[in-house]
C-alpha cells in the first residue's frame, strides 16, 4: 500500500466509524503499519491539524494498534518488548472511588456491583506484599459465576493471570520452576499471580494449598516422589513461594468448612433485571463483535484503568501501613456483638480490602519511604464494602443459599402459617419448598441438590431444623429457626446462641 497524501488522510479521518472499522479490518499487517506511520507523521508535522481532528486520528491509531496486535497474535508474533515494559505516566490518574470503578467495570458486567468490585480488588491484591485474599463463587450453573472473574482478568497483564479448567492435587508441585541443583530444590514462585479456577479444584489440591491460602507460611516445602529414567522412585524437594490471589467458581454449593473460612463466599445476582441487561449486552456483543470489541478496547476510562493497574504493578510497593488501627478496632467491634473464631480471619479480609483501596490510589496517599499509608477514606470504603456481604459470611454460606433462605423458605413458611406462628406451627415440605423456589426464581433445582447440599448447609448454619413428618414417616418438615421481623430486617445469626431449644419454633 502506497503512502497516503494529505487529502487522502483527511478523507480517511472523516469516514464513519462503521466504514472505518471495516476498512481497517480488511488490511494486512504491512498495510496497517503504513497507515500507522502516515497518520502519526500527519498529526505530528502538519500544523493545520485542529484539536478535534487530532483526537479523531488518535482514536484511529488505537483501532489500528488493536488490529495489528490481533494479527500478530494470530500469526504467532510477539508484542514489542518495549510496549510491555514502558513506564506508565501516572500524572494522567485522578483519585478513583469505588463508585467510579463500578461504573468502568459495568461496561461489560451488568449489575453485580459488590461482586465485580470485590473480584477486581481481589485480583489487584496480588500486587501487595501479604494482603492477598481469595474468593469462591458458588451458584447454580448458567448463573454467570465464571463470567465476572474472566471479564475482569482481561484488565490485568496476561503474564500475571493463570486460568485453569482443572488441576491435579500435586500439579503445583510438578510445575517447572527454578531448579537449584546445589540444594536439590525446585522453587515455584506464585508471587503476584492471579489464579482462576473455572471449576472447583480437587479437594486434595485445596488441602495442600491451605497454608498459602490462609497466609500461614510464605513458603511451602513439599517432598514428592517422581519416577527416574530407570523406573525407580526419586525424591524431589519443591518449594512453593508467595501468596497468589485465588478465585474459584463452582456449581457445587457445598464447601468444606476448612476451605470456606479461607475464601470470601460470593454468588452472582440472578434477578430478572440483571438477566435482562445481561441478555441485552450479549446481543450487542454478538451482533457486531468487531465493532463491540473496538469500542470497548478504545474506551478512555477502560484504557486508563488498564494503565493504572500496570502502573500499580510497576510501583512494587513493599508495604501498606495502617496508622489509625484504633479506628478499625472500634468499627469492627461496633458491628460484631458475639465473637467467633472465624472473626480472626474476617478482620484480616477487612484489612486486606482497606489496604487494596489505598493501593488503588497510591499516588494520592502519604508515603513513608516506599511504603503507602492508609487514610480514613480507605478504612470507610473497606468497611462499607464488607458490610454489603458480611451477613452471609457471618454464617459461612454462599449468598445464593442465604438468599434462598430469605426469599423462599421464610415466605413459604409464613404463607403456610398465615400471620400467627406459634408452637403448633406447620413445617413446610421439600416439595412445597421446590414449588416456591420456582415461583421466586423461575427455575427448578434438583431434589438431590436440595436434600444433599442446600438443606444440610442451612441446618449447619442454624437457620433451619428438619423433623420427621408424622403423617409420612419417609418425609421431613422444615422449620426456620429465625424469621424477619420485617421483610427488610434480618435477625443476625451472630446474635443467635445455639439456635432454638428443644421443641421451640420461631415467633414473628
Amino acid at each position: 500500500m502506497d503512502m497516503m497524501n494529505k487529502k487522502q488522510l483527511i478523507y480517511f479521518g472523516s469516514l464513519p466509524e462503521e466504514r472505518l472499522l471495516e476498512f481497517i479490518g480488511n488490511r494486512t499487517l504491512d498495510e496497517l503499519s503504513t497507515i500507522k506511520t502516515d497518520v502519526k507523521n500527519y498529526i505530528q508535522t502538519d500544523g493545520t491539524v485542529s484539536k478535534d481532528d487530532r483526537d479523531r486520528f488518535l482514536t484511529i491509531l488505537s483501532y489500528v494498534d488493536a488490529k495489528i496486535s490481533g494479527l500478530k497474535q494470530t500469526q504467532g508474533e510477539n508484542e514489542p518488548q518495549e510496549d510491555t515494559e514502558a513506564i506508565i505516566d501516572t500524572s494522567q490518574f485522578k483519585p478513583l472511588r469505588s463508585s467510579e470503578l463500578v461504573e468502568i467495570l459495568g461496561l461489560t458486567i451488568k449489575k453485580d456491583n459488590e461482586n465485580k468490585l470485590i473480584t477486581f480488588l481481589c485480583m489487584l491484591s496480588a500486587y501487595t506484599k501479604d494482603s492477598q485474599f481469595n474468593i469462591s463463587f458458588n451458584a447454580p450453573s448458567s448463573s454467570g459465576k465464571s463470567y465476572i472473574p474472566i471479564e475482569i482478568t482481561n484488565l490485568f497483564p496476561k503474564e500475571n493471570v493463570l486460568i485453569l479448567g482443572s488441576a491435579s492435587p500435586t500439579s503445583f508441585y510438578h510445575e517447572q520452576g527454578i531448579n537449584d541443583k546445589q540444594k536439590n530444590t525446585i522453587t515455584v514462585d506464585l508471587s503476584g499471580k492471579i489464579i482462576l479456577f473455572l471449576d472447583q479444584p480437587n479437594p486434595m489440591l485445596l488441602s495442600r494449598l491451605r497454608a498459602i491460602l490462609s497466609h500461614d507460611e510464605k513458603e511451602i516445602v513439599a517432598k514428592i516422589t517422581d519416577k527416574n529414567q530407570g523406573g525407580g522412585n526419586r525424591t524431589k524437594t519443591v518449594i512453593i513461594r508467595g501468596f497468589p490471589s485465588v478465585i474459584f467458581c463452582t456449581a457445587g454449593l457445598s464447601i468444606d468448612e476448612q476451605e470456606s473460612t479461607r475464601f470470601i463466599l460470593l454468588s452472582p445476582e440472578i434477578n430478572q433485571e440483571k438477566i435482562r441487561e445481561a441478555i441485552q449486552e450479549r446481543i450487542k456483543r454478538s451482533a457486531d463483535s468487531f465493532s463491540y470489541r473496538y469500542s470497548l478496547e478504545t474506551h478512555p476510562k477502560r484504557i486508563q484503568l488498564k494503565d493504572r493497574i500496570k502502573a500499580i504493578k510497576q510501583e512494587e510497593i513493599p508495604e501498606i501501613i495502617i496508622k489509625d488501627e484504633k479506628i478499625i478496632e472500634e468499627m469492627f467491634f461496633e458491628r460484631v456483638k458475639m465473637l467467633k473464631p472465624r472473626h480472626q480471619r474476617d478482620i484480616g479480609r477487612v484489612i486486606a480490602l482497606i489496604k487494596v483501596f489505598a493501593l488503588l490510589n497510591i499516588w494520592f496517599r502519604e508515603r513513608e519511604g516506599s511504603s503507602v499509608l492508609v487514610n480514613e477514606e480507605d478504612i470507610r470504603e473497606g468497611f462499607k464494602l464488607y458490610d454489603s456481604i458480611s451477613e452471609s459470611q457471618e454464617i459461612n454460606l454462599p449468598p445464593y443459599i442465604y438468599d434462598l433462605y430469605k426469599q423462599v423458605i421464610l415466605p413459604a413458611y409464613q404463607d403456610k402459617n398465615s400471620d400467627q406462628i406459634d408452637i403448633n406451627a406447620k413445617g413446610i415440605t421439600r416439595q412445597e419448598l421446590l414449588k416456591k423456589h420456582y415461583e421466586v426464581f423461575g427455575r427448578h433445582i434438583p431434589l438431590w441438590q436440595l436434600r444433599q447440599e442446600i438443606l444440610p448447609m442451612l441446618e449447619t448454619a442454624g437457620l433451619i431444623t428438619q423433623e420427621p413428618d408424622q403423617n409420612n414417616k419417609r418425609a421431613y418438615l422444615i422449620y426456620p429457626t429465625t424469621l424477619f421481623t420485617t421483610t427488610s430486617e434480618a435477625v443476625r445469626h451472630s446474635e443467635l446462641e445455639g439456635g432454638v431449644t428443644d421443641g421451640e419454633k420461631a415467633v414473628i
